[in-house]
């Protein structure tokens, strides 16, 4: 919506809201100063009057159709009357399980790092404030309100996350630049975005990939320069939301298969032990662990550097060592 418009119509809003009586075409157009610098006011209506009075029309329909409720009241002194009555446009109080309340917390950590995070973090203090937020202690820390019964890590630092949440949103097809973990370059993408999808601290980008002509997963971390969206609709179907969460299951190695055996240097890699299904000492700094084996294992694995070595599978090992190798030669 255009800012010159969305003033104009939040005028009207409090206008109607504000009036204690109800106001006339006439009235409303002499009051609200985008009216007037229109149409002119008083007197002196220099302005259409049939200019105006379609778009006050076209904006009393958007402002109904936002929710403002508009009553309408006939023989005004011969005139039709506009009002929105505070007891019409009230919304009921806010009550939230706790369940709820942590999901909420949750989303707005997601805020933590980017644009809208002052904005978050007001909006949950305003429904702790009025009793909204169960089991959501509040305290003060660093001059800063901070919500205590729930603090998970979920950073949005990368520069793509905001703009390719906004695509994802509005499902516009979005251009970037993306470095593949093995590859020395990036290489220009053309995508339709579906989701952004935060597995264990990474966040990835499921959509449909217009050169490859099929669905692709891209980290974020990897995607270098601007993202550029494009005015065009989508050319294939969206996925369900379960479907493309578990395609980022898979692409993420999260969709284990079998099994693989490494060597991790003691004192490192805390991620890979967390998903240990066995772990044993080899002594000189060294442990061995059992972790299991899926799609993208290997592109995760090359992250640890030196502290990894992988001993089997084969396959796997000799993917590493390819990543490593190209990653060398860049």
């Amino acid at each position: 919506m255009a800012i010159a418009k969305a003033e104009r119509l939040m005028n009207l809003a409090l206008c109607l809201l504000g009036a204690r009586r109800p106001l006339t075409k006439r009235e409303l157009r002499d009051s609200i100063e985008a009216y007037v610098e229109a149409f002119g006011s008083g007197e002196g209506h220099t302005g259409s009057e049939e200019s105006f009075s379609r778009m006050f029309e076209r904006d009393k329909d958007d402002l109904r159709e936002l929710g403002l409720v508009i009553d309408t009241v006939e023989n005004l002194d011969g005139e039709t009357g506009y009002v929105a009555r505070r007891d019409s446009n009230t919304l009921p109080p806010v009550t939230l399980d706790a369940a709820e309340a942590t999901a909420l917390g949750l989303a707005a950590r997601v805020w933590q790092q980017a644009r809208l995070a002052a904005a978050a973090s007001g909006a949950l203090q305003k429904l702790h404030a009025a009793g909204g937020m169960p089991g959501v202690s509040v305290a003060e820390q660093d001059g800063e309100r901070r919500h205590s019964t729930l603090e998970p890590h979920i950073p949005a630092r990368e520069a793509a996350f905001e703009p390719l949440m906004l695509a994802c949103r509005d499902r516009r097809p979005v251009v970037f630049d993306y470095r593949k973990s093995n590859a020395a370059r990036a290489e220009k993408r053309q995508v339709e975005p579906w989701t952004l999808e935060c597995w264990r601290g990474h966040w990835y980008l499921a959509g449909y990939d217009r050169d490859r002509g099929a669905e692709r997963v891209f980290r974020l971390s990897r995607i270098t320069g601007a993202v550029r969206s494009r005015a065009a609709a989508f050319t294939a179907p969206v996925p369900d939301q379960v479907t493309v969460r578990e395609t980022v299951e898979r692409w993420a190695g999260e969709g284990a298969t079998s099994s693989a055996r490494i060597r991790l240097r003691a004192g490192s890699g805390y991620p890979l032990r967390a998903r240990a299904l066995s772990t044993r000492e080899l002594g000189d700094g060294w442990d061995e662990l059992e972790i299991p084996y899926g799609h993208g294992l290997d592109a995760w694995l090359v992250e640890f550097g030196p502290d990894v070595i992988v001993l089997e599978p084969a396959e796997l090992r000799a993917d590493v060592v390819d990543r490593l190798r190209a990653v060398a030669k860049g």
